[in-house]
């Protein structure tokens, strides 16, 4: 099935990550052209870059307001312009604390880390969709964002806004000035990623995780980019705006597995 993403103008940001990069590979062989943003993982972003011939990098600290804008100079003077953006970027704390301990200190940097960076990057995009009158925007949120998660107060809550209040209020925007542009999200469950690896390595964790999934393993990069594919495109879901596609086997906020 043909997705209409041949020669469109893509900006992945954190692309250095499992996510953004298998978002790049599927994007590329789509024919799509990329810009791919990183922040601290050089190493990784400059090897895919060498695997995607004729993506480029380009680098910014998405918490600081000059950066992003910066991004999107960048990315519409390398592409000569944008269509689509999946704004991929974010961290998760791996350490676990609960809120009667959490550090405020922790809980801006993860808020900064995760909602601020979509907030820019999401207005940066936008601001080119006022200009061209068209594109579409992809938000990846995470199911901390919608069943919580124990010990990670602050990005459930990044999240949560992430998928809620803030996708809700870009879809009903951006029509004002482009009346067929679309924001969508998709919310991933634990998936294989550097991100998440070192966490997943443990058997213990995986078997408690998958017992509130019906398929009981973690996804992979790839399970999360192909819907982030899907919403990018315009052939595959031209009506579809304001939704939130999650992958994660299945996921419930209860336990269906002794």
């Amino acid at each position: 099935m043909d997705t209409g993403l041949n020669g469109k103008r893509v900006l992945v940001t954190g692309a250095s990550g499992g996510i953004g990069a298998a978002c790049a590979r599927i994007f590329a062989a789509e024919g799509s052209l990329l810009a791919l943003h990183w922040h601290r993982g050089r190493e990784r972003a400059e090897a895919l870059a060498a695997e995607l011939d004729g993506a480029t990098l380009l680098q910014a600290d998405l918490t600081r307001e000059a950066d992003a804008d910066r991004l999107f100079s960048e990315a519409r003077e390398a592409l000569g312009g944008l269509d689509a953006c999946a704004a991929v970027a974010g961290v998760w704390p791996s350490e676990d604390v609960p809120a009667w301990e959490l550090p405020l200190e922790r809980w801006e940097t993860t808020l900064r880390l995760n909602l601020t960076a979509t907030f820019l990057t999401a207005r940066g995009f936008l601001r080119e969709v006022a200009s061209s009158r068209h594109g579409s925007l992809v938000l990846v949120g995470s199911t901390a964002g919608l069943f919580g998660e124990a010990g990670h107060a602050d990005y459930a809550a990044a999240k949560s806004a992430v998928v809620g209040g803030l996708l809700l209020s870009l879809k009903n925007e951006v029509v004002r000035v482009a009346p067929r542009a679309r924001v969508n999200a998709v919310c991933p469950g634990w998936t294989v990623s550097p991100m998440t690896r070192s966490t997943l390595d443990d058997p213990s964790v995986l078997e408690r995780a998958t017992r509130t999934m019906a398929l009981r393993k973690a996804a992979q990069p790839e399970d999360v980019a192909r819907q982030v594919v899907v919403l990018s495109s315009d052939e595959l879901s031209g009506h579809v705006t304001g939704q939130v596609v999650v992958v994660a086997g299945g996921m419930e906020g209860r336990v269906l597995h002794d």
